[in-house]
């Protein structure tokens, strides 16, 4: 395996030091995964740009969770899937909703399966997706912008799993506790 640097606001490159300086003080310690990415400043610059966009984007604390976690788990990522329970935790998501993400379970209500099921084939079929299944995304009362705001969401969670596969990111301390492994 090659070893990434857990980067510190001393060992960053000096692009990547204001962006650990902000991210120190919004999390109130520096999260594994930006430690990693301060090794590429444009990397971790553009993670936190998207970030930001996807949490201002047009759906609801529920709906970012199912997006973030349906990708999570479908990339496998031992890092994302503990820190977005413990994110969804704090934005005080249903603990069955993430229960049902995590363990690849049915969503408590069909709205929210729906969104699973566009954002996974959006994933598995790398965009190439069916009019029909737009049109079932679009009939659970999704919209066009939401068809493109999953792309948002995808593009984050593409720099942040795949980040975390070849880094092999130590889980943060805080989020330990929701350890994950893909169930078989």
């Amino acid at each position: 395996m090659i070893n990434f640097t857990l980067h510190t606001e001393e060992t960053a490159p000096d692009e990547s030091k204001e962006l650990l300086a902000k991210s120190k003080k919004t999390n109130g310690r520096i999260p594994g995964l930006h430690a990693v990415m301060a090794e590429a400043p444009g990397l971790f610059a553009a993670y936190g740009a998207v970030h930001e966009q996807f949490m201002n984007s047009s759906f609801d604390k529920d709906e970012l969770t199912v997006v973030w976690q349906t990708i999570n788990v479908e990339h496998e990522c031992h890092y994302c899937v503990p820190a977005h329970t413990g994110i969804a935790k704090s934005m005080k998501v249903d603990d069955a909703i993430t229960e049902a993400l995590r363990n690849e379970t049915p969503l408590p209500n069909a709205r929210l399966e729906e969104l699973r099921n566009f954002t996974l084939d959006v994933v598995r079929n790398r965009g190439v997706v069916e009019d029909a299944s737009v049109q079932a995304f679009l009939d659970a009362g999704f919209t066009k912008r939401q068809v493109l705001e999953v792309i948002l969401g995808l593009s984050q969670k593409i720099m942040s799993n795949y980040t975390n596969h070849f880094a092999q990111t130590p889980v943060d301390a805080v989020f330990q506790k929701y350890e994950w492994n893909k169930v078989v």
